[in-house]
C-alpha cells in the first residue's frame, strides 16, 4: 500500500519499525524503504553485527529506538523499584501484553540490573550511565539518529547534548565484553 502511495506522488520515501532483524531485512529489499527504526543499544546489539552494513551500503537510515532498555541504562532502577500498574515494565516484563523486546529489550530483570552495577564501574566521572549508554549507541554511524525518552527539559538537553560528549571508544571493548558475559547468552539471537 505505501509503494502505491509513492506512486501517486503522495509521498517519495518512507520507513517502517521493526522488532526483528528479519523483518528488517525484508523491508529494505524495497527501494522506497529509506528508514528502519529498531530497537539498538547496548542490551541489544545484534543489529551492528548483522544489519548495520546492509543498511549503509542500501543508504538506508537506522533511528535507534529504546536506546536505555525502557529505563534500565538510565541507572536509577533497583531490586526494590517499583513501576505503576500501567507501566509495560510492570505488566509486560515476561512479554504477556505485547513482544518482550520493547521491555527492558528482552533482557531478565535481575540480570538487567547486574549488567547496569558492572556499566557503571566504567562510567567516566562527567558522564551519567544513561549519557555513555547514549553515546555507545551514537558511535555506530550506521545510526543516524537515536531517540531517547525524556520526561523533564534536563533529560531533554542532556540527550541533545550527548552528540557533543568525549568519545568513548577506549570503553567500548570493556562495555560489549558485559554485554558478551551478562546478556547476550539470553538475547542475542532472539531479535
Amino acid at each position: 500500500m505505501m509503494d502505491e502511495i509513492v506512486k501517486k506522488g503522495k509521498i517519495v520515501n518512507y520507513g517502517v519499525s521493526v522488532h526483528k532483524i528479519s523483518d528488517a531485512m525484508e523491508a529494505i529489499q524495497n527501494p522506497n524503504v529509506k528508514s528502519i527504526q529498531m530497537v539498538f543499544n547496548i542490551f541489544r546489539q545484534r543489529p551492528a553485527e548483522v544489519f548495520f552494513k546492509e543498511a549503509k551500503k542500501r543508504n538506508v537510515a537506522i533511528i535507534a529506538r529504546g536506546p536505555l532498555a525502557s529505563g534500565m541504562l538510565g541507572g536509577k532502577i533497583n531490586k526494590e523499584t517499583k513501576f505503576a500498574e500501567n507501566d509495560h515494565r510492570n505488566y509486560n516484563i515476561n512479554g504477556k501484553a505485547f513482544d518482550v523486546g520493547d521491555t527492558f529489550s528482552g533482557v531478565n530483570f535481575e540480570k538487567g540490573l547486574e549488567a547496569v552495577e558492572e556499566l557503571k564501574r566504567l562510567v567516566p566521572d562527567n558522564l551519567s550511565l544513561s549519557e555513555l549508554a547514549l553515546k555507545w549507541i551514537l558511535m555506530y554511524d550506521a545510526v543516524s539518529v537515536v531517540i531517547p525518552g525524556a520526561v523533564n527539559k534536563s533529560q531533554v538537553q542532556m540527550n541533545a547534548n550527548v552528540s557533543d560528549l568525549e568519545d568513548i571508544s577506549y570503553l567500548l571493548l570493556k562495555i560489549n565484553s558485559i554485554y558478551d558475559k551478562l546478556i547476550k547468552p539470553e538475547v542475542h539471537n532472539r531479535w
